[in-house]
């Protein structure tokens, strides 16, 4: 069931207006889950950006390329969103941060199609934290992939990361043009901790690691064109990912 729900994935990072973030979750949580799972996608996590109070992100699957072009357009010109888009909108100051990525790998914690899902009702949020980061490549055929699995999975996996998903760049025109994506080549990687302080633990041996630190880190650093983006979120009271 993975792979039917995971071929390809949009990986999305909106900047809310002030304050706003929770609004935006709220219409999330009670519309759009179902909404756009009626349409065919798999709505796989949402979550709170830990280091920024006004950043939204969310990750949805889809089986290829013909089903997302299908599932976006029935969606963004049905009736929920025509009925609560604009709740939405009015929350959002930029919604363009967007990669459109594959699968390398997916583990035992990245939520299946038709994992269950809180009720719309929810409220508790969980306590465990979705981490990861997103590696800025210079090209597709560049190996990084590669020395990911060789390099620096074994590192994480040392030091407390169980990973859960890596992807990478889908190289491939963007069939919903209505929603723009960026032109950038990158491999991501999500892992989660049970809390706060495990998550924290984790960082302190990554920072202790002698590895990690004279070896992979620099290495990632020459490797990329532009400095990793680190995500620490936790997900919403209706997420799978979590």
């Amino acid at each position: 069931m993975r792979a039917d729900c995971c071929g390809v994935v949009d990986l999305r990072q909106y900047t809310v207006y002030p304050g706003r973030r929770d609004e935006l979750i709220e219409v999330f949580d009670e519309a759009f889950l179902e909404g756009q799972e009626d349409q065919g996608m798999h709505l796989v996590g949402q979550f709170r950006d830990l280091d920024d109070p006004d950043r939204f992100v969310w990750i949805r699957g889809f089986r290829d390329l013909p089903a997302r072009e299908a599932a976006l357009n029935g969606f963004y010109y049905g009736p929920v969103w025509k009925a609560r888009g604009a709740e939405a909108n009015v929350t959002m100051k930029d919604s363009d941060d967007a990669l459109l990525l594959k699968p390398i790998s997916l583990g035992s914690d990245y939520p299946e199609l038709g994992a269950a899902r809180p009720p719309v009702d929810a409220t508790e949020v969980p306590s465990s934290v979705v981490a990861g980061a997103v590696y800025h490549r210079g090209s597709p055929d560049d190996g990084f992939g590669e020395y990911f699995a060789d390099q620096i999975a074994p590192v994480l996996t040392r030091t407390g990361a169980t990973l859960a998903a890596t992807f990478e760049t889908l190289v491939a025109e963007n069939n919903f043009p209505a929603l723009p994506l960026r032109d950038e080549v990158v491999l991501a990687w999500f892992a989660v901790f049970p809390s706060d302080a495990a998550y924290a633990e984790h960082r302190r041996q990554l920072d202790t690691s002698r590895t990690w630190q004279n070896k992979v880190l620099p290495e990632i650093i020459c490797r990329s064109v532009a400095p990793p983006q680190q995500l620490r979120l936790r997900p919403t009271a209706r997420s799978q990912f979590r």
